[in-house]
């Protein structure tokens, strides 16, 4: 399928025109349409549903692109992987599982009205932007881009001779058209054991990066055996976990490396972790 046929098609029309290796000149950048009443329509919750809402997506159910020099594996539609059951969870709308080989990359590309998050697994990715930011950012940082009223910017492999893994996640903005920005952190890798650690939220002042979105992001690495109860930080928000590696069981459902779990319409929830694991927990708005 044609990307721009993608586009057409898709919910919210917002899915980047797959990174190749030539420039990316022409390409569409991805709008917000402000169709937020569909994006993730088949994850919202009944107006009149008082039960706890949720959805499973098993890693193996998630959309591959195998291009040799990228590997991507896509938990909701992206570029020519399709699925109308996989539009979002509510203001998430992408989240990339993505193995590049080594000085291989995405070339320079646009992106507006977007807060896109990059977290690097394995190896190191150098950033670069038409706002003149360059930056390498590596195992243990967290990088954010608001793309706001437009904005151009590459990503390659900065290793000749070791892959870089790392997930590539898009939420929905809530303020259209604002000054791009860029951030990055390095986390405190002792505050991650057997803890949930904020990597991410709305406000500047609190802990991790922020973004233009009632968005919380938490990220931990539990020993065996190890229960937490996280609570939903705004009313209407819904928790998207991902469990990178080991395995665990959130609310009885067992989840094992690279499964997905979205949880809505209930306030608290319930987290074990059934050996060694590491979670990522994304909080977003699902309206």
């Amino acid at each position: 399928m044609k990307r721009k046929d993608f586009v057409k098609k898709s919910v919210a029309g917002v899915a980047a025109a797959i990174a190749t290796k030539t420039v990316m000149g022409n390409s569409t950048s991805q709008q917000d349409n402000r169709t937020d009443d569909i994006v993730g329509f088949n994850h919202l919750p009944a107006p009149k549903d008082t039960n706890m809402n949720t959805v499973l997506h098993k890693a193996n159910t998630r959309g591959n692109a195998n291009h040799g020099w990228l590997n991507s594996y896509h938990s909701f539609s992206f570029a020519n992987y399709y699925n109308p059951e996989r539009m979002g969870f509510g203001k998430l709308r992408v989240l990339n599982d993505d193995y590049v080989k080594p000085g291989m990359g995405f070339n320079t590309h646009p992106h507006s009205n977007m807060e896109i998050i990059s977290i690097p697994l394995e190896g190191d990715l150098e950033h670069q932007d038409s706002a003149g930011n360059v930056a390498v950012i590596k195992e243990g940082d967290i990088q954010v881009m608001s793309a706001g009223s437009g904005i151009y910017h590459s990503e390659f492999n900065k290793n000749k001779d070791k892959a870089v893994k790392f997930l590539q996640i898009w939420v929905l903005t809530n303020k259209i058209g604002v000054n791009p920005r860029y951030d990055q952190m390095t986390l405190d890798q002792s505050k991650l054991n057997n803890r949930f650690l904020q990597i991410l939220s709305p406000n500047p002042d609190d802990d991790g990066v922020w973004i233009y979105q009632d968005a919380w992001f938490h990220l931990g690495k539990f020993s065996s055996e190890t229960i937490h109860n996280y609570k939903i930080h705004k009313k209407g928000n819904g928790l998207y976990a991902f469990i990178l590696e080991g395995t665990a069981s959130i609310e009885n459902q067992k989840l094992g490396r690279r499964d997905a779990f979205g949880i809505w319409n209930t306030e608290q929830i319930k987290i074990n972790a059934d050996e060694n694991s590491t979670i990522l927990l994304l909080e977003v708005p699902m309206t």
